[in-house]
């Protein structure tokens, strides 16, 4: 874990530099799980470099100790690997694995830039299957939750376009004008609240401070009510 020391430096360089695109990094986050206050397991999201020459890998697992999907010992695996296309995060391929005690389930995605398409296999919808179209700028979820990083500034409006589990649809994040207070580990920042605007019952908010690489907090709601809440403990940078 950084020292407070560290990690205020890279919190202060951060207000110094506004506005500024951050060099992406490699490194290793942990957090806890809640869900409505109580605590569900852990979580670890990491970027590190991957196979192939430029080629960057980001990873979330989620392990629940008891009562996360209504079964002690669920988890959750997603997994994108990408690369740089100027500032952009382009994904080349993605992961996903579920498992419920008995239960297993398992989707494969691949990013076709030169033929411009997405395709996914495995244990989904037939509808799911079918492959989309890409643009420039396409993302997986896990790329967004990196781009919010680089992009929130007070007041701004993010725009992108989630290519994920073979559905494609527009995410818009607005960022909220003033700096609220949140804990990370035994410290508390002032913190950007970056909230997904969505249709339905659906709401994500994304807390990010200046000059750290992961969210301080992600947390999901449906029809008002938590259904996780990843809040950082520590997070390192990786060699």
């Amino acid at each position: 874990m950084k020292s407070p020391l560290s990690l205020f430096a890279a919190v202060l360089l951060g207000a110094l530099l506004p506005g500024r695109a951050a060099a992406l990094e490699p490194f290793v986050a942990d957090y806890q799980v809640y869900n409505g206050g109580k605590a569900l397991g852990d979580a670890t999201m990491q970027v590190l470099p991957s196979s192939g020459a430029g080629r960057w890998r980001i990873d979330l697992d989620i392990r629940a100790e008891r009562g996360m999907m209504g079964l002690a010992g669920a988890a959750a695996q997603q997994s994108t690997v990408f690369d740089l296309v100027g500032d952009a995060y382009r994904p080349l391929s993605q992961a996903l694995v579920r498992k419920v005690v008995f239960s297993k389930r398992q989707v494969i995605g691949t990013y076709d830039w030169n033929a411009r398409s997405a395709r996914w296999t495995g244990d989904l919808k037939d509808t799911r299957k079918q492959p989309i179209a890409l643009q420039d700028g396409d993302m997986s979820g896990l790329l967004i939750n990196l781009a919010v990083i680089r992009d929130a500034q007070p007041g701004k409006t993010l725009n992108y376009r989630f290519v994920d589990g073979g559905r494609a649809r527009p995410h818009q994040y607005l960022v909220a004008q003033e700096l609220e207070s949140v804990k990370v580990g035994d410290m508390s920042f002032n913190a950007m609240r970056v909230n997904r605007v969505q249709s339905g019952n659906e709401e994500t908010v994304i807390w990010v401070v200046d000059g750290v690489p992961t969210p301080v907090r992600i947390l999901q709601r449906e029809n008002g009510q938590d259904t996780y809440d990843l809040r950082l403990v520590e997070y390192k940078g990786v060699p």
